[in-house]
């Protein structure tokens, strides 16, 4: 597989889940606006933490057998018997998913009643715990797809699942059903998105046939790494608004998640590129390693070229954000807000540069980094958030990122030398710069969205002239972009 034509996958794929899940996240973009602004603080704050009690121990319903099954697929695929082979794993993962998720509910139950949450918070937290079941059916299938590089179905079932909670969620919200309304709604689309991977699983000639029993033994044990990099995620992403919970109060949970929930909206971007380019790297790992550098570098650049204007452009209009978003009842949030914003290009990397890692079969790697990020992260939460509060949890989300990121950079330092090359990593900064040098200027002057205007034309003037993007990359991605018209017209690419 050549350099072109991998380029070329990537783009395919990454171009049909930007079209199908960037569309449906503006529109439940806009819904979780809504929701914020219907539950106001107290109530969001109550849903968000019963959803943080049970993402914070989803990962033992999975133990990272999705991210191998994608890296096993992927390679298999190159084998001669790669059906017979798929189908048991798909049989194995699918079967061991169920279990392990009837065990994690019994776990999040437990833990609430430990925890000494209101009856009321318990019966909501064992009600969408239940949608682990749902996930084990929907995320085996997933990773089926995902390993044969069908990104476009994988988009697809994910596009399903939240316009389906968009659409049941409005009328949770209009009926006035409250947060178990919502915690329903999220039960169908999790549903609807299982049986519609399963069956395009089915329509690609893969059927589940779990015909080595010892085969759970071993999957959990080469799976087990990724289980810890999920566990060690999960904990640095919902702790906080646990502990929040549980020491403070609702109303300030609710202001901490509606500032940092924000911030994956963002990352969206990252985990549609990063999840296309994971399955083809995978394969190509195997055809001609050789190629690889080159397209990581260019991929962390691009990145940062991404992310880095999020970054700035929302700590310099927090404000206007946070009020243009939500009322007056959340200008807590604001605060909150441009502290947790610069997790975003520590977000993007961070995924990036895990995924590399484990490309090059050092996922041990990634689970002690993320581990001893996670750590610190529980560590400090419990020291400063019953104390500190929100803010505490805010500061202690960047810096657990940063942690991340630099014991990845370290590892990565003799595998990749090339990343990052210093002279086209500085200029990826200067754009940013000038567009929050513009924003700083005028956003006590003129209104939100003339700003907003302001800094997307800024940026792209100052990428033009700091040339942070060169003339033979913007010439290949319009390559890309005539090769993705093509595929749509029914051609294959070369």
């Amino acid at each position: 597989m050549t350099n072109r034509s991998v380029s070329q996958i990537i783009f395919r794929n990454s171009s049909l889940g930007f079209g199908a899940q960037a569309a449906i996240k503006v529109l439940s973009f806009i819904f979780s606006i809504m929701v914020v602004r219907r539950l106001g603080a107290e109530t969001y704050g109550e849903y968000t933490a019963v959803l943080a009690f049970t993402a914070i121990f989803s990962i033992f319903s999975d133990l990272g057998l999705s991210a191998f099954t994608v890296r096993q697929v992927a390679r298999l695929r190159e084998e001669p018997d790669s059906t017979r082979q798929v189908n048991e794993l798909y049989g194995n993962v699918l079967g061991i998913r169920l279990l392990l998720s009837l065990l994690t509910i019994g776990i999040v139950v437990l833990f609430a009643v430990v925890t000494k949450r209101p009856p009321e918070r318990i019966l909501s937290i064992a009600l969408y715990s239940l949608t682990l079941i749902l996930y084990s059916v929907g995320g085996a299938s997933d990773s089926i797809l995902a390993g044969y590089e069908r990104l476009d179905l994988s988009s697809l079932g994910k596009v399903i699942n939240q316009f389906g909670f968009v659409i049941f969620g409005t009328l949770a919200l209009v009926f006035k059903l409250g947060v178990n309304g919502l915690i329903g709604a999220t039960l169908i689309a999790v549903g609807l998105m299982a049986a519609y991977c399963a069956l395009q699983v089915h329509l690609i000639g893969i059927r589940p046939q779990p015909r080595r029993l010892l085969d759970a033994s071993s999957l959990i044990r080469l799976s087990l790494p990724f289980g810890i990099i999920g566990f060690a995620l999960g904990l640095s992403y919902k702790f906080s608004t646990v502990l929040l919970d549980i020491f403070r109060t609702s109303t300030e949970t609710g202001f901490y998640n509606a500032a940092y929930n924000l911030i994956f909206s963002f990352v969206l971007i990252s985990n549609i590129l990063n999840t296309t380019l994971y399955p083809t790297l995978a394969r190509q790992s195997v055809r001609g390693a050789g190629e690889l550098p080159l397209i990581y570098q260019r991929f962390f650049r691009y990145l940062l070229i991404i992310s880095l204007p999020i970054a700035v452009g929302g700590w310099a209009l927090a404000s206007p954000i946070i009020h243009f978003l939500y009322d007056v009842e959340f200008a807590a949030s604001t605060q909150v807000f441009q502290i947790v914003i610069w997790t975003v290009p520590l977000l993007f990397l961070s995924e990036f540069l895990g995924y590399v890692i484990v490309l090059s079969n050092r996922e041990k790697r990634v689970a002690v980094a993320v581990t001893l990020s996670s750590f610190f992260n529980v560590l400090m939460n419990l020291i400063l958030v019953p104390r500190y509060g929100l803010i505490a949890a805010a500061w202690i989300a960047v810096l657990t990122e940063s942690i991340l990121v630099t014991q990845h950079l370290i590892t990565l330092r003799k595998v990749i030398p090339s990343i990052p090359n210093k002279a086209e990593i500085l200029r990826v900064f200067i754009p940013p710069l000038g567009m929050g040098i513009a924003a700083l200027l005028v956003r006590e002057i003129w209104p939100f969205w003339l700003v907003f205007a302001v800094c997307l034309l800024s940026y792209v003037l100052f990428v033009f002239l700091s040339q942070a993007v060169g003339k033979n990359e913007l010439k290949q991605l319009l390559k890309l972009a005539l090769a993705r018209r093509e595929l749509s017209a029914g051609r294959e690419l070369p």
